[in-house]
């Protein structure tokens, strides 16, 4: 099952010291935290929380594959807009495109996947109806 938001959410954050390397560049795997803020507050702006999926449902998202594209190096005190548009969704797993920019300046790009899972069992479990029908345009 295919489909796509039409306006990608978007999620500023600043670039702390912690984020950078010894040159005051962002370490490249920092980009994935990122992007998992902007998915967690994406899911927020919907009105659903991770924790409380996981306690009241027995439910997690978790990252099952990525593929990033870096393309220019954000720096220690830049304010970032990182973006979450879903690409294709299913009963247990969602494609997401997200981008990391500084203004208009396109700094890293990816394909997230997530797979929604029984939190003890780590099965794959289906994606709770209500998060379906607000994923879809």
């Amino acid at each position: 099952m295919t489909s796509s938001s039409p306006v990608p959410f978007s999620h500023g954050l600043r670039v702390y010291w912690e984020d950078t390397d010894a040159g005051g560049v962002v370490f490249y795997a920092n980009y994935l935290k990122f992007f998992e803020r902007a998915r967690t507050e994406w899911l927020r702006s919907l009105g659903f929380e991770q924790e409380r999926l996981r306690a009241e449902q027995q439910l997690m998202f978790v990252v099952s594959a990525t593929n990033l594209k870096y393309l220019s190096p954000a720096r220690l005190d830049d304010w970032l807009d990182v973006s979450v548009q879903v690409t294709e969704r299913g009963r247990a797993s969602m494609s997401l495109f997200q981008q990391a920019r500084r203004g208009e300046q396109l700094l890293c790009e990816g394909e997230i996947r997530i797979g929604c899972v029984h939190s003890q069992s780590f099965k794959p479990s289906r994606i709770p109806q209500p998060i379906l029908d607000k994923v879809s345009p």
